[in-house]
């Protein structure tokens, strides 16, 4: 496959046009960002540790029966993603309290939410991604009644699957954000899974495990991202 020119550059991601039309090169880079890009830092192994851990959880939930646009590694930090008309809508799931929801009700971190919790939000970063409901995301055109019920449905669909995985690597999956697109007409994952958009903590310990670890200062981020793919089963080597 052909590597073109560059499609579009996010903050830790950058995508390529290929010579098929109905294929991107999806690019990890070592890039780390906070706070909407007012924090950024180049961690060495980054690229590579995020490409491989979403290489992992993308054939997990295909093996579910969960449609993701994930075709394939291409290299260490490069892996084959079907193009797809991206939704400008975020799905959140929440299983236990912690960062945001936390600061906007004044709940305690650290609950357990049952039943776990879905939220909607903007892809919008000069808005700082709104949160938004399901009349608003059709009012304005950002996804049919149709798409959300699909997106919410697979959402909680990867939930089953990855709290169970996580659990056997004694890890807690506290909240994850996912994106979706359309491809030929079907409603599927896009973007990535990776400790980068989810909180992941310790069962025993609480220790966090994932991005909170380079938000709150707490050192060894990649580190912890390699921990938490060694115990469910990913070699970094």
């Amino acid at each position: 496959m052909e590597k073109r020119q560059e499609l579009y550059a996010g903050k830790a991601k950058s995508v390529y046009h290929t010579d098929d039309p109905d294929r991107l090169i999806l690019e990890f880079r070592d890039d780390t960002s906070a706070f909407d890009g007012e924090r950024m830092e180049s961690l060495a192994r980054k690229g590579m540790v995020n490409n491989k851990f979403n290489a992992f959880i993308m054939g997990k939930l295909q093996e579910a029966g969960i449609p993701t646009h994930f075709d394939g590694l291409l290299s260490d930090t490069e892996c084959v993603v079907k193009k797809l008309d991206m939704l400008p809508v975020e799905c959140v799931v929440r299983n236990i309290a912690a960062g945001s929801l936390c600061r906007r009700l004044g709940v305690e971190e650290g609950q357990v939410l049952t039943p776990s919790t879905f939220e909607l939000f903007l892809k919008n970063d000069a808005q700082h991604d709104p949160m938004i409901n399901e009349s608003l995301a059709e009012t304005f055109g950002w996804a049919t009644p149709e798409q959300l019920k699909e997106m919410k449905a697979l959402t909680y669909k990867v939930n089953d699957v990855l709290k169970a995985l996580f659990e056997e690597g004694g890890m807690l999956l506290v909240d994850y954000k996912l994106e979706f697109g359309v491809f030929k007409g079907q409603i599927v994952l896009g973007d990535e899974f990776s400790p980068d958009g989810c909180r992941l903590w310790d069962a025993k310990t609480r220790e966090k495990l994932d991005k909170d670890r380079f938000r709150q200062g707490l050192g060894g981020v990649i580190e912890a991202y390699e921990e938490v793919g060694r115990r469910i089963g990913i070699s970094f080597d």
